[in-house]
């Protein structure tokens, strides 16, 4: 068992593993997040350590799994440091080849690294991908660089600093006003004020005499997201660190963390870290040697959306339905066990400890706003995006509030393939808003975005072609919160249901005049008279698209027709005459067998047999079957 760690012994920790690793000519930080784990990840850690011993290679060379690189689009990943070239889509048989011209012949490998979708230029290094050069790493500061599991590499970078001068230089009163000086907003989707929430918990407790808890939640539901699991998966000490702070401050022992029970790689690697930070003296009893004790549980939740809304998450909790109540009963009074408690989200917690080391001036100076005298007064710091769709680019960035989004789509994104444009971009979850190209050179903050009737969410950004239906977009999106609404309360049930109705008659070429004005006004009584946000932003995405895109449900409803091809009863399929060269490439995959013709002659689909499935249209590289 690993001895507690006193004060003056993380200058020690880091110095030993700077001294271990210089005893290498380099490392290989292979990315065993998520999403290179599904492509083999581990797979390629085990081969280039085997192919390394083969090569006695293995004193020379050192192999660290790290946690999620980024950049989902292009995994497996390696990057050989310190010259950070940069490995992408590696199979096991290209490792063999990364060994023997890289690290033995010392030339590195053009064929197996980044080339710019767009201009073909080959991006030896990190540090020249478009896909990095954007973003400013606070809460991802640790990405790719050490392994999640190793408290010695976390202690390196510098870890636990803040929580050490914390405790032994500040009053709690102190550590609440730099938060509040910093300006941090929660990152879970309200953009409350974390120092002011962690003033009112504080408060609470002492007027009540009780205990107060902390709680962080990694419960993020929305389609499309993954910025807490990616950030617990690469640094999870990050997360423990920032929650010992705020437990100091606010004077709380206990603390929770409500973790999606679809996160299994996420909570293998938080629990070992609680494990090492317990067995360090990090958590539990007289941490650092002093008076402060704080510890922190698991909880797992069952995959109810909804329970990502504070007092549902509470209520799960404690082994009640995951049920919203009314928000005039606040958690910082009167939380979990009707106790305070403090709640922010894994990417809030893990901006805690940067701020704490290098002071409130520093974050506030990022972003938007003047965040001096007042914490709403703008959006200071940076924001994890996880970044999908119809982009380039996919994966999890993040970036510096108030950058565009032109920036981040075109720039970081490496925009829209296929030679298709960019239609529109669904930012903050099902609860969110579809914004439009009109609107890209918009900054991305949390008062730009609520102006357009979107919201920053806990940040996730999906981006759609002009092959998007953004009449079937909110259809998903309005279905996906009927499947997920607690029921509790009539407006977000009955309402959500009946726009459900509406959307889906629109979609199948059964609107009729007077659906627009109903969907409106169905929209507003729901957002006005639902019980929690679940229901009060529920219609985010039927009115965002009214709004900009009102003219494809008027071509639904008046014309009969889906102008972008996508809903199956307005739409059919016919194949281009002078464009058909009969290579018979839609015949075989066609399900119902629609499509006949000779050999090199144009053929023709069937209208009666066709079910548009669109496989036709997908296969065909002549661009001969056309879409109506």
């Amino acid at each position: 068992m690993t001895s507690p760690i006193s004060m003056n012994q993380l200058e020690t920790i880091s110095a030993g593993v700077h001294a271990e690793q210089a005893r290498y000519r380099g490392m290989l930080m292979v990315c065993n997040g998520t999403g290179c784990v599904a492509a083999k990840g581990f797979e390629i850690k085990k081969i280039l350590n085997d192919r390394l011993a083969e090569h006695g290679l293995q004193d020379q060379w050192l192999v660290v799994g790290t946690g999620c690189n980024g950049f989902c689009a292009v995994g497996p990943i390696v990057v050989v440091q310190p010259e950070g070239i940069f490995y992408q889509k590696l199979r096991e048989k290209d490792v063999e080849t990364l060994v023997v011209e890289h690290l033995v012949g010392g030339k590195p490998v053009e064929k197996l690294m980044h080339r710019n979708p767009v201009t073909g230029a080959i991006n030896p290094k990190m540090e020249d991908i478009p896909f990095f050069t954007k973003q400013q790493l606070v809460a991802l500061r640790n990405k790719g660089l050490i392994d999640p599991e190793n408290l010695d590499h976390y202690i390196a970078r510098g870890g636990y600093t803040a929580l050490r001068r914390v405790i032994t230089e500040n009053q709690p009163e102190d550590v609440i006003a730099e938060i509040t000086r910093s300006g941090l907003r929660g990152r879970g989707g309200g953009g409350f004020p974390a120092g002011v929430k962690w003033a009112s918990g504080r408060k609470a407790m002492e007027k009540r005499g009780c205990e107060i808890y902390v709680v962080c939640n990694a419960d993020e539901g929305d389609p499309g997201a993954f910025m807490d699991r990616s950030i617990i998966e690469s640094d999870p000490y990050a997360v423990i660190e920032g929650m010992t702070i705020g437990a100091f401050a606010v004077g709380a022992s206990e603390g929770f963390i409500y973790i999606r029970k679809e996160y299994p790689l996420a909570l293998v690697r938080l629990n070992r870290a609680l494990d090492a930070a317990r067995a360090a003296g990090l958590l539990g009893d007289r941490i650092f040697g002093t008076d402060f004790s704080f510890d922190i549980r698991i909880h797992r939740g069952a995959g109810a959306f909804v329970c990502g809304e504070s007092s549902a998450l509470m209520a799960s909790m404690a082994g009640r339905a995951g049920e919203p109540r009314a928000k005039y009963v606040h958690n910082v009074e009167y939380g979990f066990r009707d106790k305070p408690t403090v709640l922010n989200n894994v990417e809030t917690w893990a901006n805690v400890p940067p701020i704490l080391e290098k002071g409130a001036k520093w974050f506030a100076g990022m972003g938007t706003g003047d965040v001096k005298d007042n914490p709403w007064n703008g959006s200071s710091g940076t924001k994890v995006f996880s970044l999908v769709g119809k982009v380039r680019n996919t994966g999890l960035v993040e970036v510096p509030m108030g950058i565009t989004l032109r920036e981040i789509i075109e720039d970081v994104g490496g925009g829209v393939p296929d030679g298709r444009t960019f239609k529109a971009v669904q930012t903050g979850g099902p609860s969110g808003g579809c914004i439009p190209a009109s609107h890209l050179d918009m900054p991305v903050d949390f008062d730009s975005l609520t102006g357009l009737g979107s919201m920053m969410g806990s940040g996730g950004m999906i981006v759609m072609d002009d092959r998007t239906c953004m009449v079937d977009v909110a259809r998903y999106f309005v279905d996906f919160l009927v499947d997920e609404s607690c029921g509790k309360c009539t407006p977000c049930r009955e309402g959500l249901y009946a726009l459900s109705r509406i959307l889906r008659r629109i979609c199948d070429g059964n609107g009729v005049e007077g659906d627009l004005d109903m969907l409106e006004a169905i929209c507003d009584t729901v957002r006005e008279t639902s019980l929690c946000q679940l229901g009060g932003s529920a219609p985010n995405p039927v009115l965002s698209t009214l709004k900009f895109f009102r003219d494809e449900y008027e071509a639904h409803i008046r014309e009969k027709r889906c102008p972008a091809g996508v809903c199956k009863p307005l739409i059919s399929y016919r194949i281009l005459e002078p464009a058909c060269t009969g290579c018979g490439a839609c015949v075989k995959p066609c399900p119902t067998a629609a499509i006949t013709g000779e050999r090199k002659k144009t053929h023709v689909i069937d209208a009666q047999k066709c079910i548009r499935c669109g496989i036709c249209f997908e296969v065909c590289k002549f661009h001969a079957v056309e879409v109506k």
